[in-house]
């Protein structure tokens, strides 16, 4: 057998291999993808290169430990995550509804890991082998490490290492965590002894020596300690100055020891080197593949971290706002292997990560001191200390532009707006619009109205506007016809009635029209879920509105799509009982007409910015280009970027470029 090949799956493949033992049995509730988008794949690789053996279980039945035993007692210890997602974002829409794709699954389709798959997993590993050391990690385990507010039971549940049964839960970036524990264990010592390896958590009897934090049962009772709680967790994801947290769950302890450092970049660059086959195992050719590899196959991961900082991103408290990134050797290393394959198009599809336009620390002090503890980077402003500047990420692009069979470079990680526009030199800005802009460029304002704005920890309005009128501006010099598709989000904390129709005005102001939206999604890990939850900012303990009523979340999401007949009735009601009937005629201004059969009967004439009566009025309009686009927005991130790390990934948010953005 060939020394690089897919690590074994079966009893069989390790006996073809000549193993009469194998160190760890890895259970994981994705399809198994030996590329390093997947966080499987990375732990496993990683392993293997520290002389390792390690076989792989990917989405076993789940109703009987059975499959796990065919395997045989591993030497050392289980290894177990959900998958790149949490796997119920995975499994649920944020109405509760099932869903019926899985792009990370055979065909496609849903059903083929349980709902929790962590706890289901590790259930059934000591069903299967007894007492052995589990080892949990990926979105789901990290996400869920202390007491978390759980969107699908409307609960606090208890930690997931708690309900687990596990015995050591690796949190963040996993490959510094599972390569410490894995050669402790290979020592000889006893896993009820490995309590000091930073980004990892255990459960003890004592919380001495520990910062201890609201309990489970505290957080059960009082919103205002679950936010308290929330607060402290990450107040202290510094893994330079953060202390180790407990939190108390009966007569037991969560301990959490202080983030591991990020990988430097000489380190992601032997990640990225590992002998990965960079494809789905053949088992699933026949059942067309794995649809999660389409994009990612050739998409070059750059960077790690993100200092963006957005509420209702996870990946503050997974990856950290430490934005490290990978050689510019390493990377076009990659692309040159990828050049080679026999599918290559010659497009590459992206060079980023969670934030594509983020290449290096934030400012100087981070490297010694981590991010500031009670300041953002970017909001509600760009800090003064913040070294802005493209031109490594610009040169790096060049280098992949001029590789001989390359014929286009894209950019569809996201780009930070605000970062973007803070730079003085805008030789990235008109770049990225020649060289790697498909037509259309991803952005995520989000919303538009900056009561909302200030909870999501996104810039205020005008920085978008002065951002899309600069875009406009320069493809109309260069000539070309693009287009900027905003991400849009529905409901979130803070978002009323009135900001909703401040958000309707605005689209129907410059012609978009949003074929999918966004719902606020209570995934577990945000800022965002917290005051979904408590209905209080963390931060400020301030009160904040929730928009919580089916009735309330159906008319938000609506009035983003005010131009579908299906919806004509429900915009028509909020805009009554918000007392806007001003938005209802046939003025360019109007959102629907007085009468439903008259409604999209004709189309409107936009001449300009409607004054307060809602006459027309002639003037220059604001990235007018933008008119009678529509934008489309896909609910789901099939094949999204490994911005979760070691342990699994999932998209955007909750990312999603999960917690994490799931669409």
């Amino acid at each position: 057998m060939e020394k690089n090949d897919f690590l074994p799956v079966s009893k069989e493949d390790m006996q073809k291999r000549g193993w009469d033992y194998y160190d760890f049995l890895y259970i994981i509730g994705d399809a198994y993808v030996d590329h390093p988008s997947f966080g499987h794949a990375i732990i496993s690789r990683l392993l293997e290169s520290r002389g390792y053996r390690v076989a792989i279980c990917a989405q076993p039945d789940w109703h009987s430990a059975e499959p796990l035993k065919k395997f045989g007692k591993p030497r050392l210890g289980v290894l177990v995550t959900a998958g790149n997602i949490d796997s119920m974002v995975n499994h649920y829409t944020v109405n509760k509804k099932r869903r019926h794709d899985d792009a990370y699954s055979p065909e496609n389709k849903a059903g083929h890991r349980p709902d929790r798959a962590t706890i289901v997993y590790c259930n059934r590993a000591r069903e299967a082998f007894g007492k052995i050391p589990i080892l949990i990690g990926g979105v789901e385990a990290s996400l869920r490490r202390f007491a978390h507010y759980d969107y699908w039971d409307d609960k606090v549940r208890r930690s997931i290492l708690i309900d687990s049964g596990a015995d050591i839960l690796m949190y963040g970036m996993g490959e510094r965590q599972i390569t410490e524990l894995a050669d402790m264990l290979n020592m000889g010592i006893e896993v009820e002894n490995m309590i000091t390896v930073p980004g990892t958590c255990f459960i003890s009897s004592s919380a001495d020596g520990y910062k201890e934090i609201p309990s489970f049962e505290e957080c059960v009772s009082d919103k205002r300690a679950y936010a308290i709680s929330c607060r402290e967790q990450y107040l202290e994801q510094n893994p330079y100055t953060g202390e180790a947290l407990a939190q108390k769950h009966g007569d037991r302890y969560l301990i959490q020891n202080p983030p591991q450092p990020p990988l430097q970049t000489y380190e992601l660059d032997e990640v990225a080197q590992l002998p990965y086959m960079r494809n789905y195992h053949p088992m699933y050719k026949a059942s067309g593949g794995i649809k999660a590899i389409e994009e990612v196959k050739f998409s070059l991961s750059m960077n790690r971290g993100c200092y963006g900082s957005c509420s209702f991103c996870a990946l503050a408290f997974h990856q950290g706002r430490i934005v490290t990134s990978r050689s510019d050797e390493s990377i076009i290393k990659e692309a040159k292997l990828m050049i080679k394959d026999p599918d290559f198009k010659g497009y590459i599809h992206d060079v980023g990560g969670p934030t594509a336009n983020f290449r290096d620390l934030a400012c100087a002090k981070q490297s010694e001191y981590g991010a500031c503890r009670d300041k953002r980077c970017l909001w509600p402003q760009p800090c003064k200390n913040m070294r802005i500047d493209h031109t490594r990420y610009l040169k790096l692009l060049r280098k992949l532009r001029a590789l001989p069979g390359v014929k286009k470079v894209f950019i569809r990680s996201g780009i930070r707006f605000d970062y973007l526009m803070a730079d003085k030199d805008d030789t990235f800005f008109r770049e990225l619009i020649k060289y790697h802009t498909s037509g259309q460029l991803r952005v995520a304002p989000e919303h538009v109205s900056d009561n909302v704005l200030r909870y999501m920890g996104k810039p205020p309005r005008r920085v978008y506007d002065s951002f899309m009128d600069k875009f406009y501006k320069l493809n109309d010099e260069m000539r070309l016809n693009q287009y900027a598709v905003p991400y849009l989000m529905s409901s979130h904390p803070g978002s009323t009635m009135k900001d909703a129709i401040k958000l309707a005005e605005y689209l129907n102001e410059h012609r978009i029209n949003p074929e999918q939206v966004q719902d606020f999604y209570p995934t577990p890990g945000t800022i965002s879920t917290c005051m979904y939850y408590t209905g209080l900012d963390p931060f400020t303990m301030k009160p904040v509105y929730v928009p919580r009523s089916k009735k309330e979340k159906e008319a938000q999401r609506a009035l983003l799509q005010f131009t579908k007949p299906e919806n004509y009735e429900t915009v028509r009601r909020a805009l009554v009982e918000c007392g806007r009937e001003d938005l209802i005629g046939f003025a360019p201004r109007c959102l629907i007409k007085p009468f439903k059969e008259d409604f999209n009967k004709d189309k409107k004439v936009y001449k300009g910015k409607g004054d307060k009566h809602g006459n027309a009025s002639e003037g220059k309009r604001s990235f007018s280009k933008n008119k009678g686009r529509n934008e489309g927005r896909g609910k789901k991130t099939s094949g999204a970027r490994n911005k979760s790390g070691a342990g699994g990934n999932t998209g955007r948010r909750g990312s999603g470029k999960s917690g994490i953005r799931k669409k």
